[in-house]
């Protein structure tokens, strides 16, 4: 829904915005036979008009005005920012107009015997010997081999250099290179070509390089690599025995049978996040299923901006920026917020329906109980008071995420 309501700022408070812009504009300003920032204010108003004060004395006393909006409207849920428009303007007074989005009509039908299943969680054999191999693959050592020869899953050490034309290329030369075999870290086919090689035996390699190759002058066409196998070498992994599990540290970890017992719990443990996760999922879209609103499209930009927001901080966490990510996947922001914006419709309309679900079961949080969640949060996370705010928000936020995790386990305990 929509509201539009204006606030008038008159009288000596607009006089002294007035005033305030003048100062600003005076020290900037340039008139015959006077210094910066002396002009009287009747020959600056004559030679630049009261007019050029106005928008800068709208800018002071918007905040003020704001604020006695929300004051005014304190009872009305807001779900996005106002839109203001500057109504009129004049040496008496401004007018603001405000076009306040307010929370819509939710109507929640069913959202108690959902009967939404959880699934199982198991940790196969086929998993748990998955991980121990991965495991004995981390410990493993690259020792020299007897058996001189190249062979797949081996480390060859070799000297190359690439030709295309008879002519060498930039890059295509390297030496001692540590090449493991059925890595596919070259191109296709090199390292193929490598198996049965000796040391001390030189070849040439005749390969074709991927026609989405990132050099323009290479992919797509030919080229012949001289290589020169300088050494072999072999990846040795450790046996199941006492001395790797006392190489991998882990307490009460002393044979095979106790560490299947650690890495099922982890797998379980895991999975029975994941299955959580999924579950709690299903019921909020079947609570959602059974709920008729319609959202605001200015609430679901918000939103969509910020899950945009969202993607740009995890970017950088990889040293990226937006920019670079459009350019890497050949797309733009309105391609992006396109993507999101079915994520967004989502969690706007679990927001509604856990807070319809808060409204029906009366769930209130006192003061007290938040405080303490407070508290306790700011020891767990070691957070002063205003990092704790800037990180999780005020005690009246506190408050709404315990409703609505009181409300999600509502939903829980009463699906059957």
């Amino acid at each position: 829904m929509k509201k539009e309501f204006t606030i008038e700022i008159k009288g000596k408070e607009w006089e002294e915005a007035q005033d305030q812009a003048f100062q600003k504009a005076v020290k900037t300003v340039k008139i015959d036979g006077f210094r910066k920032g002396k002009v009287p204010k009747d020959i600056f108003l004559k030679k630049y008009g009261k007019e050029s004060l106005y928008l800068d004395a709208a800018d002071r006393v918007l905040p003020k005005a704001y604020d006695k909006m929300l004051k005014e409207h304190k009872d009305d849920e807001l779900v996005a920012q106002p839109d203001i428009t500057l109504k009129s303007i004049d040496d008496k007074k401004v007018v603001f107009q405000f076009i306040l989005i307010t929370r819509p009509e939710v109507k929640l039908k069913k959202y108690k015997g959902l009967k939404v299943k959880k699934d199982k969680v198991e940790a196969t054999k086929e998993e748990i010997d998955e991980v121990i191999e991965n495991m004995r693959n981390r410990f493993a050592e690259i020792m020299p081999k007897e058996n001189k020869t190249v062979e797949d899953g081996d480390t060859a050490i070799i000297d190359f250099e690439g030709f295309r034309d008879g002519k060498a290329f930039d890059g295509g030369k390297g030496e001692n290179y540590n090449l493991k075999i059925g890595s596919h870290t070259f191109i296709p086919g090199f390292e193929e070509q490598l198996i049965g090689m000796k040391t001390g035996e030189e070849k040439e390699i005749e390969v074709t390089f991927p026609k989405d190759y990132h050099s323009d002058d290479l992919k797509g066409k030919k080229a012949t690599f001289k290589v020169k196998v300088n050494d072999v070498k072999t990846t040795v992994i450790p046996e199941l025995g006492e001395e790797f599990f006392e190489d991998l540290g882990m307490d009460g970890v002393d044979s095979l049978e106790s560490l299947q017992k650690e890495i099922k719990g982890h797998i379980i443990s895991r999975k029975e996040a994941d299955v959580e996760n999924k579950f709690i999922d299903d019921l909020l879209d079947k609570v959602c299923e059974n709920m008729e609103v319609e959202i605001p499209k200015e609430m679901l930009e918000e939103e969509i901006t910020r899950l945009v927001k969202r993607v740009e901080e995890n970017l950088k966490l990889q040293g990226l920026t937006l920019t670079q990510f459009y350019q890497f996947t050949n797309s733009d922001e309105a391609a992006l917020r396109e993507q999101v914006t079915e994520e967004a419709k989502k969690r706007i309309l679990s927001r509604f329906a856990l807070e319809e679900v808060a409204k029906a079961e009366k769930i209130e949080i006192s003061d007290k109980d938040a405080k303490k969640e407070q508290k306790e949060m700011k020891e767990k996370y070691h957070m002063t008071d205003k990092e704790f705010e800037e990180n999780f928000g005020d005690l009246e936020m506190v408050k709404y995420d315990m409703k609505m995790r009181k409300a999600l386990e509502v939903l829980k305990e009463n699906n059957e």
